[in-house]
């Protein structure tokens, strides 16, 4: 049976299949170019996935009820290799996370503190589909100057993943 619960664990195992394809075509610049002014709201490559990394860990704290403030401005995470590597653990914690709760936390509201300090308030699905169309929104920008720049264009459409599962299932 299809559930929101279980539409949101598939949700979460396509983010990291898509940020290790984003990652694999990434992997072909020189660290000083991640690094460089591309253009992009938070200017580098590295910035803008570690913005990635830390709307996932604030929206995942907004969801467990829990306090926290967030600095967009600061790249929280100077290495890239470190920064790949928490954006995996992350992912992947966020899908655990997610698998543990019950069915019926996915048609509650989530009430939280937005970063203006505003109190607001979202149901659970609609914070969930926002973060990982935020994801999703960000690698293109990144797929985009990645292109522009010379290097491969990753396929990190959702059919692509579901095509890539069936053939691991079918093994």
């Amino acid at each position: 049976m299809y559930t929101w619960k279980s539409h949101f664990i598939l949700q979460a195992d396509y983010q990291h299949w898509a940020n290790e394809v984003l990652f694999a075509a990434l992997d072909h610049l020189q660290p000083e170019v991640l690094a460089s002014d591309q253009g992009l709201f938070f200017q580098s490559i590295h910035h803008t996935v570690d913005h990635m990394l830390v709307v996932s860990q604030t929206w995942l704290a907004r969801l467990k009820g829990e306090a926290c403030t967030t600095d967009y401005r600061t790249i929280h995470h100077p290495d890239w290799r470190e920064l790949k590597n928490v954006l995996r653990r992350e992912t992947r914690h966020l899908q655990d996370w997610l698998a543990s709760r019950e069915a019926s936390f996915y048609d509650i509201p989530c009430r939280f503190t937005a970063s203006d300090g505003s109190s607001k308030e979202m149901w659970v699905r609609d914070a969930l589909t926002h973060l990982f169309t935020h994801y999703a929104h960000h690698r293109g920008q990144i797929s985009a100057v990645l292109t522009r720049l010379g290097g491969p264009c990753p396929e990190m459409d959702f059919v692509y993943y579901r095509r890539e599962m069936a053939k691991l299932l079918r093994k």
